[in-house]
């Protein structure tokens, strides 16, 4: 219990009255048994503090005389009270959420990805030792990144490095296969973005561009300066979807091999930027897919304390 003012010598009876304001919930006036006559405290009166309807605990305020006025100011100053301790609640809850949601794109990452990456990195340590040992730090750098434990958001530049290592990766493997090229507008760079949000639907637009065909993948990555915000499409000359399947895995309604990424992405997209920055895609079977992503550059809340790196060449 914690003290300000006079009359602390009630601390233990005043204690010992809060059982019953705790359990019911309801507030609780009483007279002080205090035979002093010179105590300023007669009376309490006992408030409690609830969040979602369960009493977290009580404010008590106490007066030399029993007063109406003093019971609606405990109880007003106990609603502002339990409104600032339900916003921290809630503020403790969307990191829980926004932590969930990282975990759930780190568990995506393919154990098919992984074991093909090892794989490949092991059929060149006969015939090309360093090709290797290059792959092999590649490897090291896009898990390091993936997994790492500090941060909710990073820099573009940065996101921008652990596709290169994946992709990287991804052309060991299938070769001339898969084309990707770059236009990056140097001045987006420093741009926060949440973690782990561009590297996933570059990763959707592998596993499309390369399903179903015989030729080669070709997939675009842009990102220029647009005012207020940084915009980051990415292009992929793939398969294609269904718009109607591709509603349903936004949706939450449906969730094929790779759907979790594209709906994980817009929904930690809406909840930082807002409603207005969800995920914009065009699609259609056999037409490929347009991913765009609009960053403002500056929102309240969102920085890296990330090292800046370069980012792939334009």
């Amino acid at each position: 219990l914690a003290w300000d003012g006079v009359g602390a010598h009630h601390r233990a009876e005043i204690m010992a009255r809060l059982t019953g304001p705790l359990e019911t919930g309801r507030g609780e006036a009483f007279r002080l048994g205090c035979t002093a006559p010179d105590c300023p405290v007669r009376w309490a009166v006992v408030a409690p503090l609830t969040v979602d309807d369960r009493v977290h605990g009580a404010l008590v305020a106490c007066a030399p005389r029993e007063s109406a006025v003093l019971v609606r100011a405990a109880a007003e100053v106990a609603r502002f009270v339990s409104v600032q301790l339900e916003l921290a609640e809630l503020d403790r809850s969307r990191t829980r959420i926004v932590e969930a949601e990282i975990k759930a794109l780190r568990a995506q990452i393919s154990p098919h990805f992984v074991f093909n990456s090892l794989a490949v990195i092991a059929s060149f340590v006969r015939t090309d030792p360093e090709r290797a040992r290059e792959l092999l730090l590649e490897f090291a750098d896009f898990t390091r990144y993936s997994f790492r434990r500090h941060g909710d958001f990073t820099t573009l530049a940065d996101e921008l490095h652990a596709i290169e290592h994946y992709l990287s990766l991804v052309r060991a493997r299938f070769g001339d296969r898969l084309a990707v090229t770059f236009q990056i507008a140097p001045e987006v760079l420093p741009v926060a973005l949440p973690f782990l949000c561009l590297q996933p639907l570059v990763e959707n637009a592998v596993k499309h561009g390369l399903e179903g065909k015989a030729d080669a993948c070709r997939i675009r990555l842009t990102a220029r300066d647009a005012g207020a915000e940084a915009l980051v499409v990415i292009e992929d000359d793939g398969v294609g979807m269904d718009p109607g399947l591709l509603r349903r895995i936004l949706a939450g309604e449906d969730s094929p091999s790779g759907g979790i990424g594209l709906s994980n992405v817009d929904d930690r997209l809406r909840q930082v930027y807002g409603d207005d920055h969800g995920l914009v895609i065009e699609t259609a079977p056999g037409a490929g897919m347009k991913i765009t992503v609009r960053l403002p550059k500056y929102q309240p809340g969102v920085h890296s304390s990330a090292r800046l790196g370069g980012g792939p060449a334009n």
